[in-house]
């Protein structure tokens, strides 16, 4: 069978030592198999069979690969995730780190369940990411994507904010509390669930907005359709510094007054798994679910 990839990028974990090890048998594996290889050059030179030539910027992968592997955890993918969804790529993860939400491949055997995919036997799914902007007095200030989560909050720990929220210009609610978490499918199981946050699949269209330590008992959870788009109204009560954090790597500074327009970004990133993957099967084990009485 014809494989439908012939440019494969890897993409590591800078400083990792098993990561590094994890790296450098992918790259021979896959130059064994006679595809093209390029390794992003942050992590490149943690193998010494690599010529300069095959070492690129994360850019560049995302233009010349049919698919990319990364190694690490889902904070990697994640970093990843935020740069090759502008382009037309497969992505699949080698789990190095700890949860493995969207790392799939074990790095201890992953030669049979990879082979199958470069065969074209794997389970593509479409993740969307969020669009996060800042805008002060109606002009845009700065802005960022997240696959996982967009979260308001002040820049010291615990302390209350201000702000009201609008569903594609209409007053949902205002509140105080210790910030907000907009976040996507893919990010419900990571710091949405730890704040109280519903779980949702990931072939839902939806996002959820979850409250931080609202100031009030009646303050709840919010899913919404995924095309809306929410906006944040900073009070100019507040009168603390304030950010708006993006998969909890990126931080946009925001101010009194300043709005946060969240919504669906225009390209989504194409995640394909092994066809063993049951979404399930992997909150079961993440979240250490029962088995089957039966």
């Amino acid at each position: 069978m014809t494989s439908p990839f012939k440019t494969i990028g890897l993409i590591g974990k800078p400083n990792h030592k098993g990561a590094a090890l994890t790296l450098h048998r992918l790259y021979t594996f896959l130059q064994a198999l006679g595809y093209e290889v390029l390794v992003e050059e942050r992590v490149g030179a943690q193998v010494k069979e690599i010529a300069p030539e095959g070492l690129i910027e994360l850019v560049e992968l995302g233009k010349r690969c049919d698919l990319a592997i990364v190694i690490g955890g889902d904070g990697n993918m994640l970093g990843a995730a935020r740069v090759l969804a502008r382009f037309d790529v497969a992505v699949i993860g080698v789990n190095r780190g700890n949860l493995g939400f969207l790392t799939d491949l074990n790095p201890e055997g992953f030669e049979p369940a990879l082979e199958e995919v470069l065969r074209g036997e794997f389970i593509a799914e479409s993740r969307f990411l969020l669009e996060v902007e800042v805008y002060r007095h109606d002009e845009l200030k700065s802005a960022n994507s997240a696959m996982n989560e967009a979260v308001l909050h002040a820049d010291k720990v615990a302390h209350m904010i201000e702000f009201e929220a609008f569903i594609d210009n209409q007053f949902v609610f205002s509140q105080r509390s210790d910030g907000l978490i907009v976040s996507t499918p893919t990010g419900s199981t990571a710091y949405s669930l730890s704040g109280g946050g519903p779980i949702l699949t990931p072939e839902l269209n939806a996002m959820a907005l979850v409250p931080m330590f609202p100031h009030t008992l009646s303050s709840r959870p919010l899913v919404v359709d995924g095309d809306k788009e929410v906006r944040l109204k900073l009070s100019l009560e507040n009168t603390d510094s304030l950010q708006v954090s993006c998969d909890s790597h990126v931080v946009l500074a925001v101010l009194p007054g300043d709005e946060v327009v969240i919504k669906k970004a225009e390209k989504s990133l194409r995640l394909i798994h092994p066809k063993s993957y049951s979404y399930y099967d992997v909150l079961r084990q993440k979240l250490n679910w029962g088995s089957r009485l039966y």
